[in-house]
């Protein structure tokens, strides 16, 4: 990991009309719009669906990392993330993060520490820890050949 602190680039641009373009140097352009509960077509990634998927991304991407440093072998993980939009005191923001994750693991791993290290995981996430909203794991082990 290179020192800290890190600098992201991230430029937006639109006309009066249509899609928000959205670039970083090096990355491919992704086209963003409203959701469909904003008024937008809910066709394109949103802020919204951004952010949810930064949560999703952000998690597994430090299980990795501490499955890793931890020496557990694993198959594969995946993590859904369902992101509540809410107004609390005339505010409209994300209040809970609910993160269901299922860890793919091969005969004899650890459950408890497989488990161990997945709730480790939700609480070391740097965008979760960026943020106000709660966030809940519900954590699933299959064991597959």
């Amino acid at each position: 990991m290179k020192d800290l602190p890190h600098h992201y680039e991230v430029a937006a641009t639109t006309s009066t009309k249509g899609n928000v373009d959205l670039t970083s140097p090096g990355l491919s352009c992704i086209d963003s719009a409203p959701p469909a509960e904003f008024g937008g077509p809910g066709d394109r990634w949103s802020p919204e669906t951004l952010l949810v998927a930064a949560v999703a991304d952000c998690f597994i991407l430090t299980f990795r990392a501490i499955a890793r440093a931890s020496k557990l072998d694993w198959v594969s993980l995946s993590c859904d993330v369902d992101g509540i939009l809410d107004r609390v005191d005339n505010v409209t923001r994300f209040t809970e993060f609910r993160l269901r994750a299922v860890l793919d693991a091969p005969p004899g791993t650890d459950e408890r520490k497989a488990l161990r290290l997945l709730e480790k995981s939700e609480r070391s996430c740097l965008i979760t820890n960026s943020l106000t909203a709660e966030n809940h794991l519900d954590a699933e082990l299959r064991t597959v050949e």
